[in-house]
């Protein structure tokens, strides 16, 4: 196995469900202490960590709940949902010595930085594990798409999508059981094949800036470690 880390700077993209725990909603503070641990060993390691987290545990804008709402500002509350995730994992990170700054895509200085490019970049290199947070600030967008933007503006080596399943599969795992899962697979075959583990929008934003992204189960313990030493694990996305 390797033991050192593969690479050197990375986007981690965290559900808004997996700070819920068993409930599902909300934020289990156990669980968020779970993930932050297992940041906390890559961050260990000198892994420059960023974190784009999403807000599906406490309300969601595309959800059946909001239909009968304006887009654009179930959206916004979507986004706000983000910020409060990402300031639960802050603390749960800080209560494990890892420094931790979150920044938004909405102004908001009396709770947290207001997101800066070059800013949060030279938070990386000096060591500090950055959350971003209200998605791209902008309705219509999904956190997943912020993670492809957030990835490549800070030059992500990689995008680390924690999921519940073991990777991509061809349907859903949960509901077929023969599923099969593709250990590698190009982002023009995801699109072709309409594979949604990530909306069409964040797929094309990787494809187009050749960044790769890999999708692995986060409720296996240890697996963000193993994915960043190079174990060959969920599904490698690339091309």
């Amino acid at each position: 196995m390797v033991s050192k880390p593969i690479f050197k700077r990375i986007l981690l993209k965290l559900s808004g469900e997996a700070l819920g725990g068993a409930q599902g909603y909300g934020v289990d503070p156990d669980r968020a202490s779970e993930i932050a641990d297992e940041i906390r060993e890559v961050h260990e390691l000198g892994v420059e960590t960023a974190i784009v987290i999403g807000g599906g545990n406490i309300f969601r804008g595309v959800a059946e709940s909001a239909k009968q709402m304006d887009r654009v500002a179930a959206d916004h509350m979507g986004m706000l949902a983000t910020v409060i995730n990402a300031i639960a994992l802050q603390d749960a990170l800080e209560k494990l010595a890892v420094p931790t700054r979150v920044m938004t895509a909405i102004a908001m200085h009396q709770v947290a930085e207001p997101f800066i490019r070059r800013r949060a970049i030279r938070h990386l290199e000096k060591g500090r594990l950055v959350i971003f947070a209200a998605g791209t600030g902008n309705p219509y967008f999904s956190t997943d798409t912020a993670a492809a933007l957030r990835g490549t503006e800070i030059r992500a080596d990689v995008i680390l999508k924690a999921t519940k399943v073991d990777g991509i599969y061809d349907a859903d795992p949960a509901q077929v059981r023969n599923a099969k899962l593709f250990p590698e697979i190009s982002y023009r075959e995801m699109l072709s094949q309409n594979l949604m583990v990530m909306d069409s929008t964040a797929i094309a934003l990787c494809r187009e800036n050749s960044l790769p992204l890999i999708v692995f189960n986060l409720n296996v313990p240890g697996n963000i470690l193993r994915v960043i030493r190079g174990e060959k694990i969920g599904s490698l996305v690339s091309k």
